[in-house]
């Protein structure tokens, strides 16, 4: 999630070699989030783009995701979920952070809605996501990296957008405050493919963390309209039942889950 970040499994091979040690290679093929479903998290690599999944679609996965007309209505499911300190805000890092030198100001400002919040405060660090009321404040890849709630609510900025179907990212959209892309500025005059194929996953795999956050439930606002859509399209199959799609998985006994009742 940032330019400097290093792991890659060419280089992991790399230096096991040199240090001629043996390697295996395995393939997580589970995760313990997202409700237990590898399905939702399949659902978000399919629709950031970032691989082609079997799960274009959320039908059938006992995971609650929602899409908003707008960052108050996010915004109030967030503060209604919040039961046990398990519900908080997110958003990318494309507003500059103003309040960390005039603590009166709002940094996240989305004016045609009249929505106003401040990131987090600098005291809580890095657990932040876990604080104690700081629901009233927004966080980023850098404050919610490694810990889970029940609901996330997520901002997408203007760092990744949808156009007539296809994901695009510009790291340039992010703002100067954010050192998860320094140095991309010159990286880019000197190799631009490299960097712009290196900033373009930073993004995506920003968006991907931030989405994955929330165990039982997701919720997202996007700051352009055609990607709110492109999300609502995509969140809409999520209504089928069970027996709609998988027939001989269906119990008959058991209701559908209702994903508009509430947290």
């Amino acid at each position: 999630v940032t330019l400097n970040d290093i792991g890659e499994r060419a280089e992991i091979r790399r230096f096991a070699k040199q240090a001629g040690a043996s390697l295996t290679e395995c393939k997580l093929r589970s995760q313990f989030r997202c409700n237990g479903s590898d399905g939702y998290l399949a659902w978000v690599d399919n629709a950031l783009q970032i691989e082609e999944t079997a799960n274009p679609t959320l039908a059938g996965i006992d995971y609650d995701f929602r899409v908003f007309g707008s960052p108050n209505e996010l915004r109030e499911e967030i503060f209604k979920c919040n039961r046990d300190n398990r519900a908080r805000m997110v958003a990318g890092y494309c507003w500059d952070w103003v309040s960390k030198k005039d603590p009166r100001a709002n940094d996240v400002v989305i004016p045609e809605f009249d929505f106003e919040m401040q990131w987090n405060l600098d005291k809580d660090g890095s657990l932040w996501i876990v604080a104690p009321d700081s629901v009233s404040e927004i966080g980023c890849i850098h404050t919610c990296q490694g810990l889970e709630l029940d609901y996330i609510g997520v901002i997408v900025g203007e760092d990744l957008v949808v156009r007539n179907g296809i994901v695009v990212t510009d790291a340039l959209k992010r703002s100067k405050n954010d050192r998860s892309i320094r140095g991309y500025k010159s990286m880019r005059s000197r190799r631009p493919k490299e960097a712009e194929q290196l900033a373009d996953r930073v993004v995506r795999n920003t968006y991907r963390t931030l989405m994955t956050r929330g165990q039982k439930g997701c919720f997202l606002f996007s700051v352009d309209a055609e990607t709110n859509e492109y999300f609502m399209s995509l969140g809409k199959n999520q209504e089928q039942t069970a027996e709609q799609v998988w027939p001989e998985a269906a119990e008959p006994d058991q209701p559908p889950y209702d994903h508009n009742a509430g947290c």
